[in-house]
């Protein structure tokens, strides 16, 4: 029986189904992509032109250990992205790729300012890029996989455009825009700088959650959830310094962890990521496992599958080889995700009840059907 202390397969994790609540647009575009939209653009500012050396070029530049110099590799993604065409074409390949590795739901977010370069209206922009989910939800289901891609609307938290963009994702949440971000670099820069957006939000009974506790402290998490009141942490890794555990393993919480647990507040963790942001040392250190065993509501994720060269099969990939994950580890995660998604609560549980228990059962159940003889 593939129970506990089983390993899943590579093509089990593949085939499971996955929710993803963090994921950046122009962080998961195709390295292909991004050369034939800078030529078609006039763009000439990419490092490389032959895919396989820029997608090589996108992941060791974004393996620095600095969030600055991380977010540095976005330059060439937004540049390309800078016309309609681009936006419909981008968002249609993500969800192609996201359903084809195994992604039932996704939460795909990205800054509507940052492409108004070329003249593009923010309405446009939002307009373009649900067609662009919409038709790669059709592509994926033609191709024999399901997927519901819903987007978070970001503000830069380094500008002054939060209550704009907030205004525009409430304006769309009946067409496919589930919620609110506000992304960037967090030092000097305090989510309480956009208290304006998040006191609307709250006001128009709108979802949104904050990116905190990824290259800053418990402070910015702090902020995040007693003075703006996000729903969820986008990363929220830092919260491991309110906690001290002793030599005998026994975990004693800080008041700003124990709140975060008693509330089940979600964690958005993207551990490859993390490691490149130098918000953790390795895989192997990553909090994530601390943080399952005291029961935080973790939930994994990719972040930008460009930049960090991954999906999400090879995150539980990475988390399995380095914690020992099973597929029962899996469902756990998948579930904190599903039931923290921003989705309308009806629609989550037909999704728990119809698509994620009944994938896992089936997988957990396959060793009854192998060839006899073999493993």
């Amino acid at each position: 029986m593939l129970g506990q202390s089983e390993r899943p397969t590579p093509d089990q994790i593949r085939r499971a189904p996955k929710v993803l609540l963090h994921d950046h647009l122009d962080g998961g575009l195709r390295p292909a992509t991004v050369a034939e939209l800078a030529a078609e653009s006039g763009y000439d500012r990419l490092p490389a032109t032959d895919p396989v050396e820029l997608g090589r070029w996108f992941r060791d530049a974004a393996d620095s250990g600095s969030l600055e110099r991380y977010l540095e590799t976005f330059s060439h993604t937004v540049g390309v992205m800078q016309t309609r065409p681009a936006l419909v074409r981008v968002a249609a390949e993500a969800a192609e790729d996201l359903a084809a590795d195994g992604v039932v739901y996704a939460e795909v977010r990205y800054a509507p300012e940052l492409f108004q370069e070329r003249g593009l209206g923010l309405d446009e922009i939002v307009e373009a890029v649900q067609e662009g989910f919409a038709e790669g939800e059709r592509r994926a289901a033609a191709a024999g996989h399901r997927i519901m891609v819903r987007t978070l609307l970001c503000a830069m938290r380094q500008n002054a455009r939060a209550t704009e963009i907030a205004e525009l994702a409430v304006r769309h949440r009946d067409a496919g825009v589930a919620g609110f971000d506000i992304a960037g670099p967090e030092a000097g820069f305090p989510p309480t700088r956009n208290l304006d957006a998040f006191e609307y939000l709250r006001r128009q009974n709108a979802h949104f959650t904050i990116h905190a506790g990824e290259a800053f402290g418990l402070p910015s998490i702090w902020e995040a959830i007693q003075h703006c009141g996000a729903e969820r942490l986008g990363h929220g890794v830092r919260i491991v310094d309110d906690i001290k555990v002793g030599d005998d393993g026994a975990a004693e919480l800080g008041r700003l962890a124990q709140y975060v647990r008693d509330t089940r507040m979600p964690l958005e963790m993207c551990p490859s990521s993390n490691v490149q942001t130098g918000a953790a040392e390795s895989i192997e250190a990553h909090p994530i496992s601390l943080l399952r065993r005291l029961r935080f509501r973790v939930t994994v994720n990719t972040d930008n599958r460009l930049m960090s060269g991954t999906s999400m099969s090879e995150e539980f990939e990475k988390l399995s080889e380095a914690f020992g994950y099973t597929l029962d580890d899996m469902q756990w995660f998948t579930l904190n995700a599903m039931k923290s998604a921003f989705l309308p609560f009806d629609e989550r549980i037909v999704i728990i009840d119809d698509v994620i228990k009944p994938g896992y059962a089936a997988l957990r159940s396959e060793h009854l059907f192998r060839t006899p003889g073999r493993a």
